[in-house]
This record gives C-alpha cells, sequence and structure tokens, in this order.
C-alpha cells in the first residue's frame, strides 16, 4: 500500500508532554497536520505549541486526564472546535510501575490499567463517533513489545498493553468496512522519562524522535501491528518459550533490593 499524505490532516495525540508523545506531535506538525496537544501538564504542552508555531506548523493544546472520561470527552471537544475535524488519533499516554508481590501495589496496578488501557479506549471512543459518520478515519495507539509476554515484575504493565493490543486487534475488525483505520503501535526499549530510571542494559534502545519517526511512517503506510525494532519483537516473542527458572535469571526478582527491571516502552 502506497504511503499517504498527511498535509491538512488534523491530529490529536494525548501524553504529548514529553517522550514518544512529544515527538510524534512535531513530527506531525512538520508533515503537515495541525495538532491537538494533550496531557496532563499544562507548561510543556504550551512549550511544544510554542516550539510548533515556530516551525510554521498549527497546535492547540488541552490539559486532560486519559484516565477520565469527562477530561478526554472535553479535550477532544476543545480541539475538534480550534482545529476543525479530527481524522487521525494517537492514544500515546501511559505509565509503567513494576508489580510488587509483597505486598502487592493494587493502587499501581489500578492507575496502570486506568491510564494504559481505558486512556485508549476513552480517547479512541471520543474520535470514534464522528469519524463513522464522515467514513473516514484513523484510529493509533501506542502499545508496547512488552504486551506480547508477561515479565516477572511487570505482569500488570504487560497486561495492560497486551488488553490494548486485544482491544484494537477486535475494533480493526469491526470498522473493516467504515472507512476507520486503526493502528496498534508497539515499541521496545525508547529514550523517555519512563526508561529514565533503568540502569539495566535496554536492547535496542533508541530515541525518542527516531520512534516518532517510525511511527509516522507506519501511519502513513496503514500498518494495522507495527512492531519494532525487529530483533527485540522477535525475542520477546521467543522468550515464551523459555522455561520459568531462566526467565526468573533474565528478569530479577522487583521485590529483592538492587537495580528494578522496567518494561519497554
Amino acid at each position: 500500500m502506497a504511503a499517504r499524505s498527511l498535509a491538512g490532516q488534523v491530529a490529536l495525540v494525548t501524553g504529548a508532554s514529553s517522550g514518544i508523545g512529544w515527538e510524534l506531535a512535531r513530527q506531525l506538525a512538520a508533515a503537515g497536520c495541525k495538532v491537538g496537544l494533550v496531557a496532563r501538564r499544562a507548561g510543556p504542552l504550551a512549550d511544544l505549541e510554542k516550539v510548533i508555531a515556530a516551525a510554521g506548523g498549527t497546535a492547540a493544546t488541552a490539559v486532560a486526564d486519559v484516565g477520565d472520561r469527562g477530561q478526554v470527552e472535553s479535550a477532544f471537544r476543545h480541539v475538534r472546535d480550534r482545529l476543525g475535524p479530527v481524522d487521525l488519533v494517537v492514544a500515546n499516554a501511559g505509565v509503567g510501575t513494576a508489580t510488587r508481590i509483597d505486598p502487592v501495589n493494587v493502587a499501581d496496578i489500578e492507575e496502570m490499567v486506568r491510564v494504559n488501557l481505558l486512556g485508549v479506549v476513552y480517547t479512541l471512543s471520543a474520535a470514534l463517533p464522528e469519524m463513522l459518520a464522515r467514513k473516514a478515519g484513523h484510529l493509533v495507539a501506542v502499545s508496547s513489545l512488552a504486551a506480547y509476554r508477561g515479565l516477572p515484575g511487570e505482569s500488570a504493565y504487560c497486561a495492560s498493553k497486551a488488553a490494548v493490543n486485544v482491544f484494537l486487534d477486535g475494533l480493526r475488525v469491526q470498522l473493516r468496512r467504515t472507512g476507520v483505520r486503526v493502528t496498534a503501535v508497539c515499541p521496545g526499549f525508547v529514550t523517555t522519562p519512563m526508561t529514565a530510571a533503568n540502569t539495566f542494559h535496554m536492547p535496542g534502545l533508541m530515541s525518542a524522535e527516531a520512534a516518532a519517526g517510525r511511527i509516522v511512517r507506519a501511519v502513513r503506510a496503514g500498518t494495522k501491528v507495527y512492531n519494532f525494532p525487529w530483533r527485540l519483537h522477535l525475542m520477546v516473542k521467543l522468550s515464551r518459550w523459555l522455561p520459568d527458572w531462566l526467565m526468573a535469571r533474565v528478569m530479577p526478582d522487583t521485590d529483592a533490593p538492587g537495580p528494578k527491571p522496567g518494561p519497554p516502552t
């Protein structure tokens, strides 16, 4: 399928205040999109809006917690009213916390499910009715390679991302004749605030700028599921065949003293 132009489209990006979201918004604006910037922190959003404007682009900001449905829907309406009908939505906002077992950090797990899964549902569902009415649009969610394997110490994070993948799988099939595209993006390790505290080796680590560039190309191509980098994707898939004792050696116990492992973005 030939890559399509994004020029003139209105794009909404959640989690735009840092990391992949910041770079995605900047690169989409450089590609000719008018970009709605959504995140919890007003200051970084205002800074990004200035960066985009200085480069000749157009952006509008809306402060919202993606785990709050009302805030998401309000942010969507604000962006639509400022920039026009939304053609592309990228549900990128996410959080990651290690899963503890003694005691289980239930509040952190609830937060990951609320932001990583329900945040995607709220963001895409806010845009979907108008896309269906126009018979055109593109729904994108940034998941993770961690969705493909439950990792010790990261079971809740992995579960939240696996749920995103399954949700998008079913949604894509359900929307196949509506004119609305669906893309799941599964990155590996990316240099973001989420991975900044990791002290262990992160195979295939790439910059947020490089990751965003790959995602923009996948969006242009209308890719259904985009996993990258491919070597780490292969490693994750193969790890499903490893015995538990070997996985326990590869991924140290997060309740033990010392550096804590963290998931791919």
